[in-house]
C-alpha cells in the first residue's frame, strides 16, 4: 500500500501546471533554429538593432551554426545563423596537447596585412646597423609615455643586433591633443629619426605642420588592437602589448 501511495505522489508531481508549464519553456529555450540567415541579412539584423555598430566584416565562422562579425579592435561578435543572438570573446581549438586561440591568429593574419599596406616613408624608421635586418619590429609609440622612452633607449642596441626598428605615431591622449602635436612635430622634421630621439629625450622641438600621417596611423592601431604604448608587432602580425627588454626581444625573433 505504501508503494502505490509513492507512485501516485510522484504522477501527481509529473502531471502538475507548474511543472508542465516549465518543462514547456525549456522546450523552446533548447529548441535548434532552422532559419539561417546570410551575411547581409546578418548586416542587416543588427544594424536594425543598433545603428551605427561599426562592422568591418561578416565571415563565415570556424564555429558551425555562426558568423563572424569583426568590430574594430580586434573584437568579434559570433552571431548565430538565425541573427537571433551573439556571443563576444574568443574562439578556441582544442588540440590533441593544447588550447590554441583561432580568434587571436585571425587577428595575427589581419594585422600583418595591414603592416603590409604602409608606405615606408610614413614611418620614422631606425635601420638594422648590420645593413640587411635580420628581422623587423614596427613600434607605436607615444612620445609622452616613459616606457616609450625606456624602449626608444634601447633602440641602438636592436640596431646593432640585425633589429629594424619602424616607428608608427599612436598619440595616446588622442587626435589634437599636446602629444598629438608633438608626434606631428616629428613627422614633419627634416630628420624624422632625430627629432624623435630628441623629443623622447624631453627637447621641446619647434612647432611643425604638414601633411602627415599621425592620425592615420593613430586609428589604425585602433583598428588593429592597440590600447597603449608601446605596442610591438612583429612581422608575422603577432602582437607585443608593453615594454620589451632587448635581451627578451631577441629571444622572441629568434636572435639569440
Amino acid at each position: 500500500m505504501g508503494q502505490i501511495k509513492i507512485i501516485l505522489f510522484a504522477l501527481t508531481l509529473l502531471l502538475s501546471p507548474g511543472l508542465l508549464a516549465a518543462e514547456s519553456r525549456a522546450s523552446a529555450i533548447t529548441a535548434v533554429p532552422t532559419v539561417s540567415l546570410n551575411a547581409d541579412s546578418i548586416r542587416e539584423r543588427l544594424l536594425q538593432a543598433r545603428p551605427g555598430l561599426p562592422i568591418l566584416s561578416i565571415e563565415a565562422s570556424p564555429l558551425a551554426g555562426f558568423w563572424d562579425v569583426k568590430l574594430p579592435g580586434g573584437q568579434t561578435l559570433f552571431v548565430s545563423a538565425n541573427g537571433e543572438n551573439f556571443i563576444v570573446g574568443e574562439l578556441f581549438a582544442i588540440t590533441d596537447n593544447n588550447f590554441v586561440n583561432i580568434s587571436e591568429q585571425g587577428r595575427d593574419r589581419e594585422r600583418k596585412q595591414l603592416l603590409a599596406d604602409i608606405d615606408s616613408k610614413d614611418m620614422v624608421i631606425f635601420k638594422a646597423s648590420t645593413g640587411e635586418p635580420k628581422a623587423v619590429v614596427t613600434v607605436f609609440t607615444d612620445i609622452d609615455c616613459g616606457y616609450c622612452r625606456k624602449l626608444h633607449q634601447e633602440v641602438p642596441e636592436m640596431n646593432r643586433r640585425g633589429i629594424e626598428v619602424r616607428y608608427l605615431a599612436y598619440p595616446r591622449s588622442g587626435i589634437g591633443s599636446p602629444s598629438y602635436d608633438k608626434l606631428v612635430s616629428v613627422w614633419c622634421a627634416d630628420n624624422p629619426p632625430m627629432a624623435l630621439t630628441l623629443s623622447k629625450g624631453g627637447s621641446d622641438l619647434p612647432v611643425r605642420t604638414c601633411a602627415n600621417a599621425v592620425a592615420e596611423q593613430y586609428q589604425l592601431g585602433a583598428e588593429m588592437g592597440v590600447s597603449g604604448t608601446p605596442s610591438l608587432v612583429f612581422e608575422d602580425g603577432r602582437m607585443q602589448a608593453g615594454y620589451v627588454p632587448v635581451d627578451q626581444l631577441a629571444a622572441v625573433l629568434g636572435l639569440n
